[in-house]
């Protein structure tokens, strides 16, 4: 069985107990899917590829990114008709993040009245849609108060947005390669933790692994941490005040879909707010 990061658990705990709405145990998983993308954006010299797991809590969707192609095969099957308790302790970490995704988008939705903003992401093609997610994300940090972000999960509108402000940075991603400016990603997040004033994560490090320690130093340092979410979109706000300054929350479906408009959720930020 896979070990759930300390942020998740802790979060999962609270759910079990009841902190956020009803037990866990009567809430049933009816539907289980995967989303799966390829994408090269026009004038981009690279793209990417995408895979999504998702789980539906009677309207609510609950998601986590996975490396594509690395589901078990009976993954699916495993979830539908398994309650949010009994998936909490699935040996697939990615299956317990999208189990709590699903609960709390069903107990928190991303409303005013929950502490969301929302920001509208007009229709476009995929990279106007990109570009449009990148200044919403990069608003969330005191950008003229910010030397040089460490950018965990590389997306090249984010660094784009960045570029744009002056603002330096550092790119990691568990997959190293280059930016699309030719610059080395590194493999090693926490190495470039001391050279940065600011940490904007992706989703993604709740579902592999990697955040705890982030939320460790955003803490010790009182560095802004700012995630930009699908995985986990739900979750993430519940960190807001331990380590996390801001959260852009996207739940599915994802901008990348379609052409129509979206739109984001924000929490926190400089213009302040928590989730509730």
């Amino acid at each position: 069985m896979e070990a759930p990061g300390a942020a998740l658990e802790l979060i999962a705990g609270r759910a079990r107990a009841g902190a956020y709405g009803p037990d866990p145990a009567g809430q049933r998983i009816t539907l289980a899917f995967t989303t799966a993308q390829a994408v090269r954006h026009p004038g981009r010299a690279r793209g990417y590829r995408n895979e999504v797991l998702s789980l539906r809590l009677g309207a609510a969707v609950g998601s986590c990114a996975v490396e594509p192609g690395g589901l078990p095969a009976d993954t699916l099957t495993d979830c539908v008709g398994g309650t949010v308790a009994e998936l909490l302790d699935h040996p697939l970490v990615p299956v317990r993040v999208a189990a709590l995704d699903a609960y709390l988008m069903h107990c928190r939705p991303h409303t005013p009245a929950h502490g969301a903003r929302p920001v509208a992401v007009p229709a476009g093609g995929s990279l106007e849609k990109s570009r449009a997610r990148a200044r919403a994300v990069a608003g969330l940090l005191p950008l003229g108060r910010v030397r040089r972000v460490l950018v965990v999960g590389v997306v090249n509108s984010l660094l784009e947005e960045l570029r744009s402000h002056g603002v330096g940075y550092l790119p990691c991603d568990l997959k190293g390669g280059t930016t699309e400016w030719g610059e080395p990603v590194a493999l090693d997040a926490l190495a470039g933790l001391p050279d940065c004033d600011a940490v904007l994560a992706s989703g993604m490090t709740l579902g592999n692994g990697t955040l705890d320690p982030l939320l460790a130093h955003a803490r010790a340092t009182g560095k802004p941490l700012v995630l930009f979410a699908q995985t986990g979109s739900a979750v993430l706000p519940r960190l807001l005040g331990h380590g996390v300054s801001g959260v852009s929350a996207e739940p599915y479906p994802f901008f990348w879909l379609d052409g129509g408009p979206g739109v984001l959720h924000l929490y926190g930020g400089p213009a302040g707010g928590g989730a509730r």
